[in-house]
């Protein structure tokens, strides 16, 4: 019965896992199709498809927040509840939406969800499980994950076929035709990507209440009877009892140092009596209690867990994951082969996060932190100079693009009159053309890409109504305080079209695509065998038990900031400075994280969480 309680606990630990890696895996395979179809009858810019995937992160931001208050007033199992409930509502608001604040409600939504599962479900596991166990939890948990990428790729594939036969099922049409039935296929898949995902909301939601409560919340709240009958789920009544008096005792002291400033500091005799009870488990958690929130104790290891999840974050993982089909378009590998290759590095990272299940408790956190950062910093540079070999062959084109615009108003297709006026060789037997244009109406940015090989040819207008936005009662209320952190619509409507860059050139070959297909998927098995793993230890074991909850929150609010912030600026960045910059610039933030985990980072193996804490108090 105790092994089977056990293995339910990891499973519905592991399906937050599946979710959180669905969040953030989901929109890879629906983005190319989104951008095809609601930058058209949406009219959203790039920055506009930025906040749609940066949604789900700042949802995170939002949510992690407020994630360990939420977890203390009503408990870890009910809060991955609420995370379960939040996500399962998100579906069918995405899935039906018929604008663009329906989509970004949805995908805040699911990042909120996905929020509260980064802080509530590790902290969980870490309160419930063993010592000898924490490690291997988290890394199921980080399995999961990538499990739940696999599958966020696999169900894009299946829509970019979909996707694919109908191009190919309308070749035969005409123009308009074949352009409005192509354009229904790509809406109906990104639709249809985001409905999969709700079933595993509904088992992880309904699963959670089934769980027992966390043993050491429940000590918190007094309730010890109920504690001992959560620890008996999964442990002999020995060894129940006695980590009970370890978290009594603590929770003692916990009491006594909050109330310190006001009743007094422990007496030597409460202290002692402690000490009596965790004798031999890390006794330094008996003087815990004395020692102020600012002190060594308590600072060092909250800056370094932010540290270190600051730097996964800085590895670039979270946006490459999410463009990675449209980063593997544009280095040249065809829509349904790019998604094929997102799947197999989905595989990838599920396979090595294997491999990381078996090395974390033997190898240590601090050696696969030092190998897998190692491992990303290579794969970075090599897809940076991979790129800047076929970014350095582009063109600039701006004078002519300028030249073509009529008042503030540009339109153009990409076809054979098109080409030829770029300066570029028309033709069947030509290699396609990618351009890529950058403008602005005054403080009003946005990129538009096109190929000379899109079966819809679309064609690229450019014109104010779709790229200077309405005010927002934010953007309003800050220029009120003469602040001004925000574009001003009036600004927008008076300037004229500028053309701030336009580049032309091939798309890269097949073999350049495979390329830099490798060089990810180096990056993505460092990163998981790494990272991945022991960015979830670090944040539930570092934290020392005193502000564990609140510490976990701030921690990956911190994480998820600097995702947010990166997601945010990914597309204008690559179509102003290409996708080399952005690898770069990821490569030299992951060495700062091979130098903190090699010289700052502690090794953790096998140590009880109040003997992790004793070594920051010394």
């Amino acid at each position: 019965m105790q092994a089977l309680s056990m293995r339910y606990l990891l499973f519905i630990a592991g399906m937050g896992g599946l979710l959180y890696g669905i969040d953030v895996g989901i929109i890879a395979g629906a983005l190319p199709y989104l951008e095809s179809t609601a930058s058209v009858a949406w009219k959203l810019s790039a920055q506009q498809l930025s906040f749609i995937v940066a949604a789900v992160l700042l949802g995170s931001v939002l949510s992690s927040l407020f994630a360990g208050a939420i977890a203390d007033a009503i408990g870890r199992r009910w809060a991955m509840v609420l995370a379960g409930a939040l996500f399962t509502i998100s579906i069918p608001l995405i899935a039906l939406s018929d604008g663009y604040t329906p989509l970004l409600l949805g995908r805040l939504l699911q990042g909120i969800s996905g929020g509260l599962i980064g802080v509530v479900v590790p902290l969980y596991l870490a309160e419930c499980l063993r010592a000898e166990q924490r490690g291997r939890g988290a890394a199921l948990f980080q399995l999961l994950l990538t499990i739940g990428l696999v599958a966020a790729a696999v169900i894009g594939l299946v829509q970019a076929q979909h996707v694919e036969g109908a191009t190919q099922a309308a070749q035969a049409l005409a123009e308009t035709a074949r352009a409005a039935a192509v354009f229904d296929a790509k809406d109906h898949a990104w639709r249809s990507i985001f409905w999969m995902c709700l079933a595993p909301g509904l088992v992880f939601t309904f699963g959670s209440a089934l769980l027992a409560e966390s043993p050491r919340w429940l000590v918190q709240r007094g309730r010890s009877e109920q504690a001992r009958t959560a620890l008996l789920r999964t442990r002999a009544a020995a060894e129940a009892d006695a980590e009970l008096r370890d978290m009594q005792a603590a929770a003692g002291l916990a009491r006594r140092g909050a109330a310190a400033a006001g009743a007094g500091e422990p007496t030597a005799g409460d202290i002692a009596a402690a000490r009596g009870v965790v004798a031999g488990r890390g006794g330094a958690a008996a003087t815990a209690a004395d020692d102020p929130l600012l002190s060594r104790r308590y600072a060092l290891p909250f800056l370094l867990a932010c540290l270190v999840l600051a730097c996964t974050q800085a590895t670039g993982i979270n946006s490459v994951l999410a463009y990675v089909v449209n980063i593997l378009n544009q280095a040249g590998l065809p829509g349904a082969t790019a998604n094929m290759a997102d799947v197999g590095l989905k595989l990838l990272n599920a396979v090595m996060t294997v491999v990381a299940v078996l090395l974390v408790d033997r190898k240590g956190r601090k050696f696969l932190l030092m190998l897998g950062s190692g491992g990303i910093v290579v794969a970075l540079l090599a897809a940076g100079l991979l790129f800047r070999s076929a970014e350095s062959g582009q063109r600039d084109v701006s004078a002519i693009v300028a030249a073509l615009a009529r008042g503030d108003t540009l339109s153009l297709r990409l076809d054979a009159r098109t080409l030829k006026a770029l300066g570029a060789q028309p033709g069947a037997d030509a290699a396609p053309q990618l351009l890529t244009v950058s403008y602005s109406y005054g403080p009003f940015t946005n990129v538009q890409t096109r190929r000379s090989d899109d079966p819809a040819l679309a064609p690229m207008v450019l014109s104010r109504d779709d790229t200077v936005q309405a005010d927002s009662v934010i953007g309003a209320f800050f220029r009120r305080l003469h602040l001004n952190p925000f574009a001003d619509p009036a600004e927008g409507r008076s300037a004229p079209l500028k053309i701030e860059q336009a580049q032309i050139g091939a798309l890269p070959s097949a073999t350049h695509g495979w390329q830099v297909t490798l060089a990810i998927c180096l990056f993505v098995a460092s990163f998981a065998v790494g990272p991945g793993v022991c960015v979830w230890l670090a944040l539930s074991e570092l934290m020392p038990t005193r502000i564990r909850s609140n510490g976990m929150s701030i921690a990956l609010l911190v994480n998820q900031f600097v995702s947010t912030t990166i997601a945010a600026v990914f597309l204008p960045t690559v179509g102003q400075h290409g996708y080399a910059a952005m690898f770069f610039f990821w490569a030299g933030c992951t060495v700062v994280y091979f130098l903190a985990a090699a010289f700052l980072l502690p090794e953790t193996k096998g140590k009880t969480l109040e003997e992790i804490e004793a070594h920051f108090a010394r």
